[in-house]
């Protein structure tokens, strides 16, 4: 067997190592090989699995009944105070929480990448994330009678 002297592929400092052309190819072949299984492996594990899981870190993270009622509350008070009451009851015990948070995990598991779940239950978890979730009914609340009313101008469109 032939083997060259190549510096450059030195491990040790200040020696030569002997390097056979045919181990330097297949050194490099190997390599290649598990960057390529690597890769495959990290793309794979976007599956309906690995989403369902990061989809109930979110919701662990911002859970639906929290936020429900948070928006309830944050809603009441654009009533007449005469209804805020009856609107926070309705719903907060009215609404089915285990149907809303069902329908929430199949539509994120069907619409978001494990990835994108991953950032999203990450950020949530966070403390910014959670001040930025606490605010969130309130959001809601300064945007809902803006949306129905544009609802409600597009909806009479319709009948003219």
């Amino acid at each position: 067997m032939n083997c060259h002297t190549i510096e450059k592929d030195s491990f040790i400092a200040g020696q030569s190592l002997p390097i056979d052309p045919m181990q330097k190819q297949t050194a490099v072949l190997t390599a290649l090989t598990l960057i390529i299984s690597c890769s495959f492996v990290l793309s794979a594990t976007d599956t309906p699995e690995t989403r369902r899981r990061e989809a109930e870190r979110y919701l662990q993270a911002g859970p639906p009944k929290a936020m429900f009622e948070d928006v309830a509350d944050k809603m009441a008070a654009n009533l007449p105070a005469d209804q805020r009451q009856q609107f926070k009851r309705v719903m907060t015990t009215q609404l089915d929480i285990a149907a809303l948070s069902k329908a929430m995990m199949d539509a994120m598991v069907k619409n978001f990448t494990t990835e994108e779940l991953k950032a999203l239950a990450d950020f949530y978890g966070s403390p910014i994330g959670k001040s930025a979730m606490q605010k969130f009914g309130a959001y809601m609340a300064d945007i809902m009678p803006v949306v129905q009313a544009e609802i409600m101008k597009a909806a009479a469109k319709m009948n003219h």
